[in-house]
């Protein structure tokens, strides 16, 4: 199996019981995650060679968040402890027709603080056959929007695909910040996950009525050294039921799995991560672009199914999903 380094910013959650208001809420459910978390949970659960490279506090939180990655098999070897806190953020969970409400809290987090990369990049990145980023950790701040770069060029001169996730998050910074970043960083990335109101909002591609498959190519043709493009198009009904189908793009063609009823969800959160991770898995195991993208959505749509930020589920297990066609307990 391969070698994956991914990097960013692990958090605590705390979540207020369902039909609970956060204003309202005398307990909370714990928590760990983040995207690139998630991503390397995922990869480690399908047998990868994972490492997590992030700063948390040295204290007991801080402890608590290795010890939730080392659980599901991630190295944490370049996880590094030090001064500050332990980011934060509070969910309030959303039924029917009210949406999931999330509250951030990160500020002075002992990562979004750092004064300078810590890390050895050659050691890094040493023999490592992918590394993972996502859209959150340079919309931090301007330094991480630097480092982020700085870190791309470092795994590319080691001989690394880069693999990223825009996963833009408006309450982090605005569209034009995070589109002038894409156009800094995109021609260092080799998997991109990105579709159609990303390559209109962030790329500034024209609105057409024309389906992803033009906008993966409008996309590649502005960064020919993408070699993968992938994304989901999730249908909301409501909180509680939504429809999810993933394409992928590779050299020239795009692939589309079949749409799943996700009924009811469980937790939303994470879904994406899982997608990703799941890409990943796919792209090195050498499956094939339908193979792949099937497992993708498949995965996903599982990871709705439990609670927490994190897939939970191994690459049998999402296989005996996809060819299940029942609900039928299995004894």
């Amino acid at each position: 199996m391969a070698k994956v380094v991914c990097f960013g910013e692990i958090m605590l959650r705390l979540t207020a019981e369902m039909g609970v208001r956060l204003n309202q809420a005398e307990q909370l459910a714990v928590y760990y995650g983040g995207g690139e978390a998630n991503v390397a949970i995922s990869l480690a659960n399908y047998g990868h060679q994972v490492a997590y490279a992030s700063k948390v506090a040295d204290n007991a939180l801080g402890q608590a968040a290795e010890n939730h990655l080392r659980s599901y098999g991630v190295s944490t070897e370049p996880l590094l402890k030090g001064s500050g806190r332990l980011g934060t953020y509070y969910v309030e969970q959303g039924v029917g027709q009210k949406a999931t409400k999330v509250v951030y809290d990160r500020q002075g987090s002992a990562f979004a603080s750092m004064a300078e990369l810590e890390w050895a990049l050659l050691e890094l990145f040493a023999g490592v056959d992918v590394f993972h980023v996502s859209g959150i950790t340079p919309a931090l701040s301007e330094a991480w929007r630097e480092w982020t770069i700085q870190l791309m060029q470092a795994a590319k001169t080691a001989g690394c695909k880069v693999s990223f996730d825009s996963n833009y998050r408006q309450t982090l910074w605005s569209q034009e910040e995070a589109g002038k970043f894409l156009q800094t960083a995109l021609p260092y990335v080799d998997y991109c996950s990105a579709g159609r109101l990303d390559a209109i909002h962030l790329l500034g591609i024209e609105e057409t009525t024309a389906d992803v498959s033009d906008y993966y190519q409008l996309m590649h043709q502005r960064f020919p050294n993408i070699q993968v493009f992938f994304s989901t198009n999730r249908v909301v009904h409501s909180t509680s039921v939504n429809e999810l189908q993933g394409t992928l793009w590779s050299n020239g063609e795009t692939y589309t799995a079949k749409p799943y009823l996700i009924d009811p969800i469980v937790d939303r959160i994470g879904g994406g991560d899982a997608f990703t991770g799941a890409i990943l898995h796919g792209l090195l195991s050498q499956k094939v672009p339908h193979e792949t993208i099937e497992f993708a959505t498949a995965a996903a749509v599982l990871k709705h199914f439990v609670k927490g930020d994190c897939n939970q589920f191994n690459e049998a297990e999402v296989l005996a999903f996809m060819q299940s066609d029942s609900a039928k307990i299995h004894r």
